[in-house]
């Protein structure tokens, strides 16, 4: 064949008259080279004119025809025909002036001419490829729509004698050539739609021949592919509404001549159905069509206009038709033709079909359900062709595949991952679909099903819906199921489209969240399909690159990738509110199926039924039981026809509109609602039903409502009859007619009415719900997805972001499983970048969305792949080496060798801490692992130093040691900063001296310096910075969790351990257990205040959960490692500092102090000098902290519990000293007596000082000169005293009464004075027993001298205690130097202040016990060694007091004859004279004598109130 170009045909130098001249030589040498053709010679007509006309001959005019030349069925005919056209056109120059059907006449009908060889016919084919070419066959050529149906004609019946096989293919492919140039040409347009269906016929005939070659028929397809392209590109231009009006007024347009047949098979009467023949066991033979010879078409009188949609029509019905797996004429080679064609016509026009609702129906009906179920074939090449054309109509006409698109998908997923029928009951919605239509969450009834089937059936269940029954996918089907739904899922919105338009619709199934489990659950290794028949990690990678691709694209919606909701699609809050009901009625057709009383009482809680109240309660329920496709049909049936639900039956076939339906067909519609029990009695209730609801329809033909119930009985009869197959004599009309004899109120039915019944009947099966499976019930349940397709509308297409928060909700935790699971699992670094980037985009939805559930499971799956999340940690960190690289220390550790080496878990952390900085604040349970990764690289020298930092009163800041070490304690710091810390500070990294340290590999080294840098490439310093500014729900997350890792270290482990000492061999202990040092419980407790001291704004939201662990700590301090407790101490008052800043939580203060001043003596005096530095940091910044006398007796009693620690000490001193001896307002009435007896302790202590240092036998005793404790003390009895100048002052300004002035604030002090007063430091000892006189003795005393109570309280409760301490011989032993004369000196102030407060003129009160009680201690002190001076200074105080005693008249001698005394005398003088006589005989008379007698004379009605003596 010539090779011109069409490109260069106008562009050719020769004429179009030299091409057919050189084209009718080439044909007739042909000719003329056969032994049949040589002989022929041209013959003579009447058609010469010019010789005619020469020879005086009449000619006849007959006009130039598309029949002119060539018509003959002869050799010399044809040759003739050729002879006549050169004769024509050889005066004619411009051939285009010349109808184009006369010049191609000869060399059509040599292509007709069955005389013909195949030489001769492919020269013929050549001649007008080059007329397309050359342009002799264009547009504006003289009657070229005849031209054009004469050639389809003839190429459509071409014959020629067989001879060479591979000579007579490239005849046939010439034919391919011309058909191509006539079609696709600038010609093509003109041609009608008859003969572009011959041209395509004659094509797919070609290349389905498989008795041809396969280059000839590959070569056929692709030039049917060509043609189609050209065909149905044609759509886009023309106009849909008038061409389907041309579809629907011709009805079959153009007669029988447009039918397209590829076979010589009859079709179905219903519906004409391309067959194509295959031959391929008869003798070759290139006729391509039936012999019988088509008459050749007349030329038309009127223009035929170009070709349209009905052969486009025809032919997409040809293909669609061929597709039938069920129709055994065509082969699957025929069908991969088709799929083929099919393929390219929907890539050309598939979004243009959908405007032609001819075109679309045919491939919504019969092109999906025949694609559907080449989906399901064991043929390699026809499932991927047909699954590759499945992809291109969902990726074209997804709109109008609602229902077909949910039905491919389900069967995919099926195919894919069969569900498990034993556990079916309860699994949930999503693993449900397919194993039995009515069940919540299977699709519809109608849907038609093609998964696999169960495995086992559960008694209480429905049978299977029906379905195709396909084996579960292996192998490349799997691979090649996957890959085509990878490639239909590949929009952006597909998955948004599933939720809007599946899950969000009541009658469909949740196809979004079977499609995500699916596709989670295919990443994992497949536990029911073995390995071996296919490539699993390719499955794997295709299920991931599902899900990924899902998040990738919903993250892009958060950043703005989005679409705007069109405003005529439904709203979204219709679709959120359907789905939320949906799953409200999945829930309550669940319980319904598993037990009705169930379900219908949720039904009724949800509202769902019996809401409207106006509304019969069974016409509520049957409405809601007929509507609800996932009510078991079985359950249904069972249901209604118990007798106790009679009424809901009767509501339920109220429903149903049998106007004016056969009872055949009302029957039919009836059944088909539910399945029909099998017992006889609730079949009866059922049928009677029915005959009632139907009679009242006044049907025709039917009298009474018996004769309804008689036929209903005998239509369910013949339906099992016709169509079991178990029946092999099926029951006739006759019969039927027969059995219903007299039935009809006692007469017949016309024969006619039973008719129709009985062939409604045998056409046409009823078809119960779950009753059937195979094709039946294939066929059944498609019928009924297109009559829901009807309803459902257009599949809406959105890319919104509307709907992505209620979706991700739904789905996240399987997501980010699925993508964990793939990032531990899988090696490819493909693979892991994805995965890595979807835990990014997970991360960005999490926060978008504010699900911090989100942003938790990510985290914990990623800490869980880093391997820095240790099981159990050992109880002393190991002694590692430290090499120095590049002048810095570096720490080679276990782990620090062991995660260099881990690419995996370097990826995750990096990974990890990439994702939470700059999103702390959507965490929060995963603020655990975080910081337990922090414990661990804390624990393994690899956190950054600023981490690392322990912040302190005393001396700034320092590092937390991993070990103890415990050297000699050094000696009091004379500058005030000794902390217990310094018996445990070293360097972190530094190693004991006396272990032995392991050295390091250079391996080892390089590894370790991996595992830094990956550290460093982390940034945990500026996550660590970012956690300070935390949002509070966030802030107070963290802190819970270092809470929760510090409790489990200390609190839990010592309980644990405990219990483990307890309970083992020998666990009589004398002392409670004591847990090591554990560096990681310090550096969770110190990271804990850290951040709460840099976020006091949230202080109030953290303190709870510091405070718990703190006092759970400080609780059992002598349990813990010193250094831990002393940072607790630390940390309490650190936070303490932030307290006090807020008025709400000052309470808390108190409680934090007085839980410091409870602490064991021997810890407080551990951390006393962190105490008191902490004290006094809060009172100075907060001097009006301190209120109430309970707050100062806190205070007080934390001061008092520092006492033992040297430095403390002195600290806690000037704090008293500046309250005491400062500003007068300092020292209050609520402060008063915590203060005297603060500094009342700090005497005490000096006293137990010296006693302790004369224990020691030292030579030098201890004073205020040389040491500072008694300098204290000595200080603290003047400071005592010195604050009796405030009792004027809260007289005056508290406006207390004197009682309580003495109660509350005089008697406190006194008593102080008098303890102190037996103080073994003599200088204390003798200062308090001098300012107890003068403050007894002086003008300040607060007493009221005529309240005898508080004269005995000084008595009573400050000197006699005093006088019977002083009289105790181990008070002697304290200073047998000294203590003689502090009795001397508290003697003499026994009987001064006796003198003064009792012995004075005007006493009234009996002071007889008093004084008694005096008597006897000075009895006492003067017999305790006579040695003593009090011996003889005894016996002269006695006497002074004896006399003022006397000279006040409380004591008087008996006088004669009268004794003129009272009683209170008489008794006082006989109490003291029989004291007196004890220890002193004749001492009382001796001093106050008893008087002469008096005259009787003498008036004696007065007493004198002093004795003679006295004066």
């Amino acid at each position: 064949m010539d090779s011109l170009s069409p490109g260069i045909s106008g562009a050719i130098s020769v004429s179009a008259k030299h091409i057919l001249l050189s084209e009718i030589l080439s044909v007739t040498s042909a000719m003329r080279k056969n032994s049949r053709w040589a002989l022929s010679t041209p013959s003579v007509t009447a058609r010469d004119s010019t010789l005619a006309s020469s020879l005086g001959l009449r000619v006849s005019k007959m006009p130039l025809n598309a029949h002119a030349f060539g018509r003959g069925s002869t050799e010399q005919e044809l040759m003739a025909g050729f002879h006549n056209l050169k004769q024509l056109v050889k005066d004619i120059e411009d051939l285009h002036s010349l109808p184009l059907s006369t010049l191609l006449s000869p060399f059509l009908a040599i292509i007709r001419s069955p005389l013909s060889t195949g030489p001769i016919t492919s020269a013929a084919l050549t001649a007008l490829h080059n007329f397309f070419l050359c342009g002799l066959v264009c547009p504006g050529a003289v009657s070229l729509p005849s031209a054009l149906a004469e050639l389809s004609s003839a190429l459509s019946s071409c014959k020629f004698e067989a001879s060479d096989s591979s000579g007579d293919e490239v005849t046939l492919l010439k034919i391919m050539a011309v058909i191509h140039d006539a079609l696709c040409g600038s010609a093509g347009r003109t041609l009608g739609d008859i003969e572009v269906c011959e041209m395509l016929e004659t094509v797919l005939t070609t290349s389905c021949q498989m008795r041809l070659s396969e280059i000839l028929r590959r070569s056929a397809e692709g030039t049917l592919h060509q043609l189609v392209r050209t065909v149905f590109a044609r759509l886009y231009d023309l106009d849909p509404e008038a061409e389907e009006r041309k579809v629907a007024d011709n009805g079959d347009p153009e007669g029988s001549e447009m039918k397209m047949s590829v076979s010589a098979s009859a079709p179905p009467p219903e519906e004409p159905t391309p067959n194509v023949e295959d031959n391929a066991g008869s003798e070759p033979s290139p006729e391509v069509l039936p012999s019988e010879e088509r008459p050749p078409p007349d030329t038309p009188s009127l223009p035929r206009p170009a070709y349209g949609l009905p052969s486009i029509l025809e032919l997409l019905r040809v293909l669609i038709n061929i597709l039938d797996p069920n129709d055994q004429a065509h082969t699957d080679s025929t069908r991969l033709t088709a799929l083929r064609t099919l393929n390219v016509a929907m890539e050309i026009a598939g979004t243009r079909i959908c405007a032609y609702p001819s075109l679309s129906g045919l491939i919504l009906d019969h092109g999906c359900k025949y694609l559907f179920q080449l989906a399901r074939s064991d043929h390699p090449a026809v499932l991927q062709t047909a699954l590759r054309t499945t992809a291109t109509m969902f990726e074209t006409m997804r709109p109008k595949l609602k229902l077909q698109q949910e039905l491919f998908l389900a069967f995919t997923i099926d195919r894919l991952a069969p569900p498990s029928a034993p556990s079916n009951k309860n699994l949930p919605l999503v693993q449900k679909a397919f194993t039995g239509s009515p069940r919540p969450g299977s699709s519809v009834p109608s849907t038609p099903q093609l998964g696999p089937p169960p495995s086992e059936v559960d008694s209480e269940k429905i049978p299977s819906t029906p379905r195709l029954v396909v084996a579960p996918a292996r192998g490349d089907t799997r691979e090649l199921l996957l890959e085509t739904l990878c490639q239909i899922a590949r929009h952006p919105s597909f998955m948004v489209d599933l939720y809007v338009n599946y899950d969000c619709d009541m009658n469909c199934e949740n196809m979004f969240e079977r499609l995500v489990e699916f596709s989670a659950k295919g990443i994992y290794p497949a536990q029911s399909m073995g390995g071996q028949d296919y490539n699993l990690q390719n499955s794997q990678f295709l299920c991931l690159d599902l899900i990924l691709a899902f998040v990738g694209r919903m993250a892009a919606r958060a950043e703005g990738a989005r679409e705007e909701w069109p405003p005529l699609f439904p709203s979204p809050e219709d679709l959120q509110r359907t789905k939320s009901q949906k799953k409200l009625i999945l829930a309550g057709a669940a319980r319904f199926n598993a037990k009705p009383k169930t379900g219908l009482a949720f039904l009724e809680e949800n509202k769902l039924i019996y809401g409207d109240p106006d509304e019969p309660r069974p016409l509520s329920l049957a409405k809601f039981l007929k509507s609800s496709a996932r009510i078991d049909k079985r359950l249904l049936g069972d249901f209604i026809s118990k007798p106790e639900n009679i009424e809901v039956l009767k509501a339920f076939m109220s429903l149903f509109d049998f106007k004016g339906k056969s009872v055949a067909e009302a029957l039919r519609e009836l059944l088909e609602s539910f399945r029909l029990p099998g017992e006889s009695q609730q079949i009866n209730r059922i049928t009677e039903t029915f005959a009632e609801v139907y009679f009242a329809t006044e049907p025709e033909e039917v009298k009474s409502q018996d004769a309804v119930y008689v036929l209903t009985y005998s239509i369910i009869m013949l339906n099992t009859d016709q169509h079991s197959p178990h029946i092999r004599k099926k029951m006739s009309l006759e019969d039927y007619m027969r059995n219903l004899k007299g039935v009809n109120d006692g007469a017949d039915f016309s024969p006619e009415y039973l008719q129709n019944i009985y062939d409604s009947i045998r056409k046409q099966e009823i078809v119960m719900p779950e009753e059937h499976t195979g094709q039946l019930g294939f066929e059944y349940a498609w019928k009924e997805l297109l009559a829901r397709a009807r309803q459902a509308g257009d599949f809406l297409m959105c890319n919104t972001s509307l709907f992505d928060a209620e979706m991700f909700k739904a789905v996240w935790r399987t997501v980010v499983s699925a993508i964990a699971y793939a990032f531990i699992t899988f090696d490819d670094d493909y693979i892991i970048e994805r995965a890595i980037a979807g835990f990014r985009q997970c991360a960005t939805l999490a926060r978008h969305f504010d699900m911090p559930d989100v942003f938790d499971f990510v985290v914990i799956s990623l800490s869980q792949a880093t391997s820095l999340l240790s099981d159990a940690q050992p109880a002393q960190v190991p002694n590692y080496p430290v090499v120095e690289v590049d002048g810095q220390p570096v720490t080679v550790s276990t782990l620090s060798v062991k995660f260099g080496t881990n690419f995996k878990g370097q990826l995750a952390a990096v990974v990890l801490f990439n994702i939470v900085n700059g999103n702390a604040n959507a965490l929060r349970e995963g603020w655990t692992q975080i910081f337990e990764m922090f414990q661990t690289l804390f624990l393994h020298s690899l956190l950054p130093p600023s981490m690392l930092q322990m912040e302190d009163f005393l001396g700034g800041s320092s590092s937390i040691p991993l070990r103890r070490s415990q050297p000699p304690r050094a000696p009091p710091r004379s500058d005030g900063l000794l902390s217990a810390l310094s018996s445990y500070l070293m360097t972190p990294y530094s190693s004991s001296t006396d272990a032995l340290v392991p050295d390091a590999t250079d391996a080892d080294v390089e590894k370790t310096l991996c595992t830094i840098d990956c550290i460093s490439s982390c940034r945990l310093d500026e996550l660590y910075s970012q956690i300070m500014q935390l949002e509070p729900e966030a802030l107070v997350a963290a802190v819970r969790a270092l809470e929760a890792l510090a409790h489990e270290r200390t609190v839990a482990r010592l309980k644990l351990e405990s219990d483990d000492v307890s309970s083992g061999p020998g666990s009589q202990q004398p002392s409670p257990y004591t847990l090591p040092y554990d560096p990681a419980s310090v550096f969770l407790l110190e990271t804990m205040v850290s951040i709460a001291r840099r976020t006091p704004q949230h202080i109030e939201d953290v303190w709870p959960i510091l405070f718990e662990h703190l006092s759970a700590l400080l609780s059992t301090p002598a349990q813990y490692s010193i250094l831990l407790i002393e940072r607790a101490v630390v940390a309490l008052l650190r936070l303490c500092v932030i307290l006090a800043e807020r008025h709400t939580l000052r309470d808390q203060i108190y409680l934090s102090f007085d839980l410091l001043a409870r602490l064991p003596p021997a810890v407080a005096s551990s951390v006393a000098e962190q105490v008191v530095t902490g004290l006094t940091l809060i009172l100075q910044q907060h001097r009006d902290i301190v209120h109430s006398q309970t707050e100062w007796n806190v205070v007080f009693a934390l001061l008092r519990s520092t006492i033992s620690h040297p430095e403390a000490a002195r600290q806690s001193f000037e704090i008293l000293s500046s309250i005491a001896s400062g500003p007068e307002e300092l020292v209050t009435a609520d402060n008063f007596l915590g203060l005297v007896n603060a500094l009342d302790e700090f005497a005490t202590v000096a006293g137990i000082a010296v006693d302790a240092q004369q224990q020691g036998r030292r030579t030098q005793s201890l004073n205020a000169s040389n040491s500072p404790i008694v300098e204290r003390g000595r200080k603290a009895i003047d400071m005592i005293a010195d604050l009796k100048r405030c009792w004027s002052r809260f007289a005056g300004t508290s406006g207390l009464q004197q009682n309580h002035i003495w109660r509350q604030f005089g008697l406190p002090l006194l008593s102080s004075l008098a303890r102190q007063a037996s103080n073994t430091s003599r200088e204390i000892r003798h200062a308090a027993i001098v300012h107890l006189q003068r403050i007894l003795l002086g003008p300040h005393l607060p007493v009221d001298e005529d309240n005898q109570g508080q004269i005995e309280d000084i008595f009573n409760r400050v000197i006699f205690p005093l006088l019977d301490e002083l009289l105790k011989p181990q008070t002697l032993l304290r200073d047998p130097m000294g203590l003689p004369e502090t009795r001397l000196r508290a003697c003499a102030l026994l009987c001064k202040a006796f003198m003064q407060f009792e012995a004075r003129e005007g006493q009234t009160a009996d002071i007889r016990v008093l004084w008694i009680q005096v008597l006897d201690l000075l009895d006492r002190f003067m017999h305790v060694d006579r040695r003593d001076q009090l011996y003889e200074a005894v016996p002269e105080s006695l006497k002074n007091v004896l006399l003022v005693m006397n000279a006040t008249g409380l004591l008087v001698p008996p006088r004669s004859p009268e004794d003129t005394r009272n009683e209170r005398q008489i008794a006082l003088w006989a109490a003291t004279h029989e004291r007196v006589e004890r220890f002193l005989p004749g001492f009382l008379d001796d001093i106050i004598p008893t008087p002469a007698p008096q005259p009787e004379a003498a008036p004696a009605s007065q007493p004198s109130p002093t004795p003679a003596p006295a004066s």
